[in-house]
């Protein structure tokens, strides 16, 4: 029973000792997006891991802040990850931050995030800036379900296949691109997608040239190829989900052919209703169908 109570003091002394991870989102452009929790935060941590020093160091000093820098990126993360998690549990407080906006979105930081929760640290978030939500905020397309795709890949038939495996989602997608690919992008997703879908280029969120153009594929894809200005920057590209076809009168042979294999399972109660969630069709539609199959 002594031994017992002593290891439960030991752990409470262990936790108190413990540090914590801030997750900090620092500005996408305009510095003064930087919110006074995110400054107060990294004037009084031990550390701030940064995944460049150089750039992350030019915002430190806009607003005097001091505070020990070290490196934390792709190439190194997964090595220097375990270190940072002993110094937190030896009783450091540390911020995680990226170049800009929110860290682990398109950004390094997941294994120190990760490891920190399989060890029992408190991890808190600093919100802030995310180019993400910004686009979508201003986008004026559905963003009740989108799909956040990150970067793309890096060719053309990797891109139209990334593009084809989406065609026929119903969702908002969003994926983030550089002005070096920015038109082959948008010229490979033409050639998946037809040209009167709409999408939302964002460039410069935030910055001096801050741009959001929403149009027609065609029409956007014109214009950023005959504007050069229109290729520069940092880009969020927002694809309108593709539209539900609703076919009141009847359904498609695919549909026809699920809900025969379907009754050959289940009663057409069951059947109907599986059917609905398989295929989206009218369960009113789907039932008569049924009952058609059924007395043929």
């Amino acid at each position: 029973m002594i031994i017992s109570h002593v290891l439960e003091l030991d752990e409470r002394i262990n936790y108190q000792m413990c540090g914590k991870l801030y997750v900090v989102a620092t500005p996408i452009g305009n510095l003064a997006d930087f919110s006074y929790r995110a400054i107060e935060t990294l004037k009084t941590v031990d550390l701030i891991a940064a995944e460049d020093t150089r750039h992350v160091k030019m915002l430190l000093q806009h607003y005097a802040i001091n505070n020990k820098l070290i490196s934390l990126h792709q190439h190194n993360e997964e090595q220097a990850a375990p270190g940072l998690i002993d110094k937190i549990k030896s009783g450091l407080n540390i911020a995680l931050v990226s170049d800009a906006g929110t860290p682990l979105l398109s950004d390094p930081g997941m294994p120190f995030v990760k490891l920190a929760k399989q060890e029992g640290i408190d991890v808190s978030p600093i919100p802030g800036a995310c180019a993400l939500i910004a686009a979508l905020s201003v986008s004026g397309l559905p963003v009740t379900r989108f799909n956040f795709e990150g970067f793309l890949p890096r060719t053309s038939s990797a891109r139209k296949t990334f593009f084809s495996e989406r065609t026929n989602g119903t969702a908002t997608w969003v994926f983030y691109e550089s002005s070096h690919r920015i038109l082959a992008s948008l010229e490979d997703l033409q050639a998946i997608l037809s040209g009167h879908r709409r999408i939302v280029v964002a460039r410069e969120l935030t910055k001096l040239f801050e741009t959001v153009v929403s149009d027609t594929l065609d029409n956007v894809l014109e214009l950023v190829r005959n504007d050069k200005n229109m290729q520069k920057g940092e880009f969020v590209v927002l694809v309108e989900g593709a539209e539900i076809e609703k076919n009141t009168s009847e359904i498609t042979e695919d549909q026809k052919s699920v809900l025969s294999i379907l009754l050959k399972e289940c009663s057409i109660k069951t059947a109907v209703a599986m059917a609905v969630e398989i295929t989206g069709a009218r369960k009113k539609i789907l039932y008569q169908a049924a009952l058609d199959m059924k007395g043929d």
